[in-house]
């Protein structure tokens, strides 16, 4: 594996772990197996490497909610397989939560740098929904089942309220 592709794995799992704010570059050197230089070469800052790790984890992230739900052919199944992704991800990640507001809440609010990367993964989850829901009110709706159900997910460590969801789902769209 290439230092960069070290690098990126490597906080994955630090940032997970730690946080943000608790790893640092000489950790992250150090267990990516990278010369200082080498990191340098790459990151000009822990914020450009929270930016890289950032857009990467958006990538493989809808990559593999795509990839989940492409078999889904009506909107009421893509989106409840939207969900079931969710459950997905859960298990494999052993409930690690959203990246994007785990790092958003070690931020300070004036890191823009960072903030407008978190903001446009969020935009594009908005955005997933009101592709496949016609109604925007009801796009949003889901949305935010969505953004709650990865938080409690998180916090109690449960799929309960993703099963809820669902069912809710089913009430909210025709």
């Amino acid at each position: 594996m290439l230092p960069k592709e070290r690098i990126l794995e490597t906080v994955s799992v630090l940032f997970h772990k730690q946080g943000y704010n608790a790893t640092g570059i000489n950790q992250i050197i150090e267990e990516a197996k990278v010369a200082k230089a080498s990191f340098y070469q790459h990151f000009k800052s822990k914020e450009d490497l929270c930016v890289a790790f950032l857009n990467e984890r958006h990538d493989l992230w809808f990559n593999a909610l795509e990839k989940f739900t492409l078999k889904e052919k009506d909107l009421k199944s893509k989106v409840v397989a939207s969900f079931d992704f969710l459950i997905f991800m859960n298990q494999n990640e052993n409930f690690r939560g959203c990246s994007f507001l785990n790092i958003l809440s070690e931020i300070p609010s004036d890191n823009v740098k960072i903030l407008a990367v978190i903001q446009s993964h969020k935009t594009d989850l908005r955005n997933y929904f009101k592709n496949i829901i016609a109604n925007d009110l009801i796009a949003d709706h889901v949305y935010l089942l969505f953004e709650s159900c990865i938080i409690e997910s998180q916090l109690f460590k449960s799929n309960e309220l993703i099963e809820q969801s669902k069912k809710i789902i089913q009430t909210l769209i025709s």
